[in-house]
């Protein structure tokens, strides 16, 4: 099983459990983390939902050896034509849940990695919790493989377009003192206490009014018919995805495995 879900306090727990790879998504964990997504969104008893992974790490990204070998997977998640409501959205995106709208809070429990489609899922998530050793980055950018999955439209508004820009055309690692400072992060934990940081504040939510607390939230993302069109844009940009492919073969075989960052996508 590469996906563990649990249920604590009415906080559902999603967490990427493929350790080897630094829990990298593959076609069969994005399919899991859709399906998982929707049915907490679906469950009455769940408050809010936490997103973490297993041995250390959120998340490196997609997994080069399925792009390289299974591209197919990418293509079948392309927009339907005129679909205008992320929230019923009919199929994954590549990571899996990051066109769904949920309407209950979404905490991010980081440790190590969350880069590239990492970094995705995090900024899917509403809130991140990160552990003093963690790392954000637009990593896939050695190998040429594009965001595809909602972060070039989230980054600038998480941290503002200056810094997105940053991040997105260096590439550069970012510990979780800036990544706090920057507003990428919303609290910093000591290593090993993510989850346990996320389970708190995911706690404190649900004491609160819930009605509001939803309503606000809603209000203060992007409009779904917007994100909808944004992403059926963003989605053009699946031309540079030949170049992705050229990378993610050269990934698979074994550029790159001098570095501890280059784990997934």
């Amino acid at each position: 099983m590469t996906l563990r879900i649990e249920t604590r306090d009415a906080i559902r727990i999603l967490t990427l459990d493929r350790p080897a790879v630094r829990n990298a998504v593959d076609p069969a964990l994005a399919q899991a983390l859709f399906d998982a997504a929707r049915a907490a969104e679906a469950d009455a008893e769940v408050g809010a939902v936490i997103l973490t992974g297993a041995g250390g790490h959120f998340c490196a990204g997609f997994d080069l050896r399925a792009v390289a070998e299974a591209g197919d997977w990418i293509a079948a998640c392309a927009i339907p034509p005129g679909w205008a409501d992320p929230a019923a959205m009919p199929l994954p995106s590549p990571m899996g849940p990051a066109r769904l709208w949920m309407t209950k809070p979404v905490i991010a429990a980081v440790e190590g990695h969350a880069v590239a489609g990492g970094l995705e899922l995090a900024l899917w998530a509403d809130l991140r919790v990160a552990a003093a050793g963690a790392i954000f980055g637009v990593f896939c950018r050695r190998w040429g493989v594009p965001l595809i999955d909602g972060g070039t439209l989230r980054l600038p508004a998480v941290v503002g377009a200056g810094r997105a820009a940053d991040l997105i055309l260096t590439g550069r690692p970012v510990d979780a003192a800036e990544a706090l400072a920057a507003g990428l992060a919303n609290r910093v934990v000591p290593e090993g206490a993510a989850l346990d940081g996320a389970l708190d504040l995911a706690r404190q939510l649900m004491r609160l009014p819930q009605a509001a607390l939803r309503a606000d939230l809603l209000s203060a993302r992007m409009p779904p018919a917007e994100l909808a069109a944004r992403l059926a844009r963003e989605w053009d940009s699946c031309a540079a995805l030949a170049e992705g492919a050229a990378g993610a073969a050269r990934f698979v075989a074994g550029a790159g495995r001098g570095g501890a960052t280059d784990d997934g996508g």
